[in-house]
């Protein structure tokens, strides 16, 4: 009689398992435009959301729904290499920067390029344009003659310089000071402190500090227009007036990827 009862018990579970798992699954989400909707029904980000079976968001498996575009079918390989080619051979970011490296660090920042097919395609647009014009085209690895310059902030609890290191600008989005190198090493998995060099040895870890400085600086204020980031990236120099060449060469750019990309650039261009 034990043993049956035990048996009757557990039939009894799963059918309620069974229930219980067939509603969560019938579930539909209304999740945050940075948050996926797994194939349970429930918001979130990282694998157990964004993976297979994953019903819209930033979905990292293989299974999106219908209405979602990732970011690897806007950044084919064609808008890719139409930025990079426009480098010379002779640069060193040429055989650096690739579709695949960036692809790769991408699915770090499951809320980058989220939301809406355009408002995803105009993410795009504009960190590449920020990136186009930070790098001339993905030619530099490096800031031009950053090694001449002092990026040392004594000021940064945490963040100590190592005596010999520099903290000029590195990779695609030209990540400089020391309260940056060391929040995005730890952030990332590298020792941003003491070894800075290693944003401009390992491409995916390149592209990886551009989106993290993009998902804490930037991304906030996307919904402002192209305007607000270039305000977010180098605002004290350039915005209100200081530097209006440079400004409209970024929104030149973010225009000429909207158009490729075939969604409006949308308001508030300048800052």
């Amino acid at each position: 009689m034990a043993a049956l009862t035990v048996i009757r018990f557990v039939t009894l579970a799963s059918i309620l398992m069974g229930l219980l798992f067939g509603s969560v699954r019938g579930q539909n989400c209304s999740c945050a435009p940075n948050l996926c909707c797994s194939q349970y029904g429930y918001c979130g980000t990282g694998i157990a959301y964004c993976n297979l079976g994953c019903r819209s968001g930033h979905c990292l498996g293989s299974n999106p729904s219908p209405g979602d575009e990732s970011v690897a079918n806007i950044v084919t390989p064609g808008f890719f290499n139409g930025i990079i080619n426009q480098a010379d051979n002779s640069c060193a970011g040429k055989n650096f920067y690739t579709r695949n490296s960036f692809l790769e660090a991408v699915k770090s920042y499951p809320s980058f390029a989220s939301g809406s097919q355009e408002a995803a395609k105009r993410e795009v647009a504009a960190f590449f344009a920020q990136v186009t014009h930070e790098t001339g085209h993905f030619c530099y690895k490096e800031e031009i003659n950053g090694a001449s310059r002092n990026f040392c902030s004594p000021n940064s609890p945490g963040n100590p310089c190592t005596p010999g290191k520099q903290y000029f600008g590195r990779g695609p989005m030209q990540l400089s000071w020391n309260f940056n190198y060391g929040p995005a090493g730890r952030s990332i998995g590298f020792d941003g402190l003491n070894a800075p060099e290693t944003v401009s040895n390992d491409p995916i870890i390149s592209f990886k500090t551009a989106l993290w400085f993009w998902t804490n600086n930037v991304h906030p204020v996307i919904n402002q227009g192209f305007g607000a980031t270039t305000r977010a990236i180098n605002g004290a120099l350039e915005c209100n007036g200081r530097n209006p060449g440079t400004v409209q060469t970024r929104a030149n750019y973010y225009t000429s990827y909207c158009n490729q990309l075939g969604v409006s650039p949308g308001g508030n261009l300048l800052c």
